[in-house]
């Protein structure tokens, strides 16, 4: 039988694929003009990169090049192709094969070229230069991209290498004003993405851009100027596998909505059903946030989710979730009812819109690349990055209706103005862990008052280090007695609420004084009568006795006093022994120093030293006079 034998998760997904409507891939394209020599002059068509900047909403103008050596660009270049200043910018011409389109254009980048040509090496249509699978060798570079590439004809590519090797200057213009279109002064896109945060690179990547990209995104749909729809893909499972452990553990609602395993691994960690469940409350909170005119919430949501609920942390699960949905004020029992019953035998009208949004329609193709971003029914092709993404919405508008986001970075979100934006807050402190960026607000423990507060900046921050107990006496217990203060609270350490001496308890909600004198912990000697304090004890002894706390015994006064003229004796003698050897070590020095001198007066009149001159012999003079 066919659920007896395990399912290849590659060629499940292949086979509902197959099994789904015939996909429709759109290339997108920008237009690409030859300017010089005149016998080239025209228009032609190029396939935008799915990694780099295009310059959406701009052109760029450059030389043609094509490299001596190595015209493939699988290896490092060894000529530079860095325009001088003043001249065009240099537009490096590659041949298709022999490794990766990504590699290609990393090594022309590395080399200096301003953008880069990838001449087809087949005589057919144009496809898109996708990203490759993520490995150690691609991770390395993809994300580093940052110039733009398009792959041209095989037929085109060997006119502009021809015209090269003749010595031609090959002026051509890169133009991507109309790669998306600008009907009017709003613009509509949607991204399609996924909630699984343990797929490697592109996952990576994903969240990144959520967290980066949230503040503009804000801004961009509270001003009215955009219409913002996030998607999600799912497949279904056919029928003839429907009872299969693979797809029991991937599908929900009896196959009908499936994601693949997140770690590849039937046999632990989450499941493929898991990810599907997760993305559709993640859809049912943009419905219900829409539905109460704050679709903003959805970037909220998915981003605290993201940090707040990982799977690497085991907290991808229904319980994190509801706390990041109550947190944002949202109706958790209507976001419940929307997401329906996973294991109903029936259809889920959220689920089925999605698949079905899934098929291409006008110019925009079928979506089978996770993530995926469309702006005004196009697909974006490039870097997922803040900047780049905010350039091809803001090429969407109409010339002339661009919002400020579209001309201004230096701009804030003030998120934090309504529910101190779901973040910890002390009302009492009057201390916040919210702070609002162009990217969108963030929850990040403060500093306050020269003390550091550390915690996940949503539901705890506590004051650590020096100067934490100034701080609403650091979270921990505090009282007072007869105007004495004790505190739970210590500056230094673990940073851990500890109750003082003499008390017991959690150190953060309660101290209780110890009774030392009942539960016998003190003054137990027989002359001992003991009486509790508040935080201490007092111990008295019976007749002339002496209570010494370090020991817990009575002694008599006159030992005491005993005791005492020995310890004086003792200083004292102790003092005269040290000046005696101090005095001898003196003496023995001197002596020793004036002997020496004596020594060297004695035998420099008898040998002199090489260093001294010869003394002269007055009496031989006096005869020769």
């Amino acid at each position: 039988m066919a659920t007896s034998k395990p399912l290849n998760l590659g060629f499940l997904i292949l086979l509902l694929l197959c099994l789904s409507t015939e996909a429709r891939f759109v290339v997108e394209k920008n237009s690409l003009m030859v300017v010089a020599p005149q016998d080239m002059r025209g228009k032609h068509d190029s396939a935008i990169g799915n990694f780099g900047i295009p310059q959406y909403g701009g052109s760029m103008a450059g030389t043609v090049v094509y490299p001596k050596s190595n015209s493939h660009g699988c290896d490092d270049f060894t000529e530079s192709f860095r325009s001088k200043p003043g001249a065009l910018p240099n537009f490096l011409l590659i041949d298709r094969g022999e490794c990766l389109f990504a590699k290609k254009v990393w090594n022309a980048q590395a080399a200096g070229a301003s953008a880069v040509l990838v001449a087809d090496d087949k005589d057919e249509q144009l496809i898109t230069m996708d990203l490759p699978r993520e490995d150690d060798e691609a991770a390395k570079y993809i994300q580093n991209i940052t110039i733009p590439s398009a792959l041209i004809t095989q037929k085109f590519g060997e006119k502009l290498k021809k015209a090269v090797k003749d010595g031609e200057m090959v002026n051509v213009n890169l133009d991507w004003r109309e790669s998306v279109p600008h009907p009017d002064d709003r613009v509509e896109y949607e991204l399609w993405t996924n909630s699984n945060d343990e797929c490697g690179a592109k996952c990576d990547v994903l969240m990144n851009f959520l967290k980066d990209f949230k503040g503009s995104a804000q801004l961009l749909e509270q001003g009215g100027y955009s219409q913002f729809t996030p998607h999600y893909i799912t497949w279904y499972c056919p029928k003839a596998f429907i009872l299969s452990k693979q797809c029991k553990s991937q599908c929900i609602n009896h196959g009908r909505y499936c994601a693949p395993d997140p770690e590849q691994d039937f046999s632990t960690g989450y499941e493929g059903k898991d990810v599907v469940i997760e993305n559709l409350r993640q859809l049912c909170v943009f419905k219900i946030a829409n539905e109460n005119k704050r679709p903003w919430a959805w970037w909220d949501y998915v981003t605290d989710f993201h940090i707040r609920c990982p799977m690497k942390e085991k907290k991808y699960n229904k319980e994190c979730a509801d706390e990041v949905i109550k947190s944002l004020g949202l109706d958790l029992k209507k976001i419940e009812k929307c997401m329906g019953d996973p294991d109903a035998d029936t259809d889920n009208a959220v689920l089925k819109m999605e698949q079905n949004a899934q098929i291409g329609t006008g110019s925009r193709g079928d979506v089978t690349i996770l993530p995926t971003l469309v702006v005004n029914n196009r697909q974006y092709r490039g870097k997922l990055e803040r900047k780049a993404v905010l350039k091809a919405i803001c090429a969407g508008f109409e010339e002339t209706t661009e919002p400020a986001v579209c001309l201004d970075d230096a701009i804030e979100t003030n998120e934090c103005l309504k529910d101190n934006g779901g973040c910890w807050q002390d009302k009492a402190a009057n201390i916040t862990a919210c702070k609002d960026t162009f990217r969108g607000r963030v929850c990040e423990c403060p500093v306050f008052g020269g003390v550091q507060f550390k915690g996940d900046g949503y539901s705890s921050c506590q004051a650590t280090g020096p100067g934490r107990c100034r701080i609403n006496n650091g979270g921990c217990w505090y009282g007072s007695h007869d105007s004495k203060f004790f505190s739970a609270c210590q500056e230094f350490g673990d940073n851990k609420c500890q109750c003082p001496s003499g008390f017991k308890g959690d150190g953060t909600k309660t101290c209780e004084d110890v009774d030392e004198c009942k539960e016998k912990k003190a003054c137990q000697c027989p002359e001992c009568s003991c009486k509790n304090t508040y935080g201490s004890y007092d111990c008295t002894c019976s007749g002339d006795l002496l209570y010494m706390r370090e020991q817990d015994a009575c002694i008599s006064k006159s030992a005491s006093q005993v005791r005492g003229a020995w310890f004086a004796i003792v200083v004292v003698l102790t003092v005269l022994a040290i000046v005696a050897v101090g005095g001898y070590a003196i003496y023995k020095y001197r002596i020793r120093s004036y002997m020496d001198s004596e020594i060297r007066a004695i035998m420099a009149q008898y040998m002199p030293l090489d260093n001294q001159t010869e003394v002269p012999n007055h009496s031989q003079e006096e005869n020769h006079a």
